[in-house]
């Protein structure tokens, strides 16, 4: 049976056009993804967002259990602040891509990709076994609502959220009078906040963040923006350009892994032995010169070889060309600026690298 948000009503109030994704009915667009693209990056953008999963881990050995399951150091946070992370196989391969707050001493909540909250918590579960630590999966009790957008600040200041908290941080607040959790991250490249708020009290969130954010010009977005938007960020999507036979640093994400954390933790050995060596494959951007879109799974060409595939790719309706992630051969002559070609209906169309991300992020609060 497919799964529903408890907002899945209001989207169909909403007109939205509705589609299975990761086992849940979401909304995939309101009126078009470009017009609700476009409003994310020139107003404000409303996300339901509840398929996510949260994960509560709590017990004296939390944090040891932590670093043990991903490469971050989590020993570096302090009460309130989040870390993007990776929850790495014996391999170094990602089962998942994570961000983990930590709420107080011996206590961190964990959100996790919706299309793998069942994976995770088998890995928490079997790696936790020596650990003085309890898992507890939270994802059915809470809605996540995102409000992404230039504007977002000015609708938090409104409904008098008071002082938010800084990029990568949450803490508990109060929004037209419900308790709720505010942090401030996103998925959109862009400025504001997620709010993590009980069931009973998401559909009320739901109507008072539209009724207030009516004069900021706020859109319900549905899957579709919410793909292009990440896109144009060059913002990971699990199972496109993440998964478990891919290590962070071969996913371009070696920032998100110290050098010098002591402890060790699930494909330690391969990741640092990538950083000191180098890697066979590795993550590019792309945009295309000749006429074509990059579909997932295209192969990429150089010299007429096959070097490897793209993950993600479509229209940016910011830039108005078309863009993708690709992974390719570590070929060192491949950089910014070297054209190379994409296998569309059997023909090469020519693309030419590109620095990520392909639109400037805003999202440092």
């Amino acid at each position: 049976m497919v799964k529903q948000t408890i907002l899945h009503d209001k989207h169909v109030e909403l007109g939205a056009k509705m589609v299975d994704f990761a086992g849940w009915h979401m909304p995939v667009q309101y009126t078009s993804i470009i017009e609700e693209h476009k409003n994310v990056r020139e107003n404000i953008g409303l996300f339901d967002v509840s398929h996510m999963g949260e994960v509560i881990v709590e017990g004296n050995d939390a944090l040891k259990f932590l670093n043990k399951i991903v490469p971050q150091n989590i020993s570096k946070l302090t009460d309130g602040k989040a870390v993007y992370c990776q929850l790495t196989n014996k391999f170094g391969g990602v089962i998942d891509d994570l961000i983990i707050y930590k709420i107080i001493d011996n206590k961190y909540l964990v959100i996790v990709n919706a299309s793998r909250i069942d994976e995770d918590i088998n890995w928490f579960s079997l790696n936790a076994v020596n650990f003085d630590v309890e898992i507890r999966n939270e994802s059915h009790n809470y809605s996540l609502i995102a409000v992404q957008g230039p504007k977002a600040v000015k609708l938090m200041e409104k409904m008098g959220a008071g002082d938010l908290p800084s990029f990568f941080s949450i803490r508990q607040g109060n929004i037209s009078g419900i308790n709720l959790w505010i942090s401030r991250t996103g998925y959109t490249g862009e400025d504001g906040v997620e709010l993590l708020v009980k069931n009973k009290f998401a559909s009320e969130l739901w109507d008072k963040l539209l009724q207030n954010g009516k004069e900021f010009g706020i859109m319900p977005i549905g899957l579709g923006a919410r793909d292009t938007l990440r896109l144009e960020a060059a913002l990971h999507l699990y199972g496109n350009d993440l998964d478990e036979e891919t290590t962070p640093v071969e996913a371009g994400l070696s920032w998100s892994v110290p050098k010098d954390k002591a402890d060790d933790y699930n494909g330690k050995e391969v990741i640092m032995a990538q950083i000191a060596n180098g890697v066979e494959k590795r993550l590019i951007g792309l945009k295309m010169i000749d006429r074509g879109i990059a579909r997932h799974g295209y192969e990429v060409y150089y010299n007429n070889e096959a070097i490897g595939y793209i993950t993600s790719g479509g229209v940016s309706p910011i830039r108005g060309d078309n863009i993708a992630l690709a992974y390719i051969k570590n070929i060192p002559e491949i950089k910014i600026g070297t054209i190379i070609q994409v296998k569309i209906r059997e023909k090469l169309y020519n693309a030419q690298v590109e620095k990520r991300p392909f639109v400037e992020k805003r999202n440092k609060g």
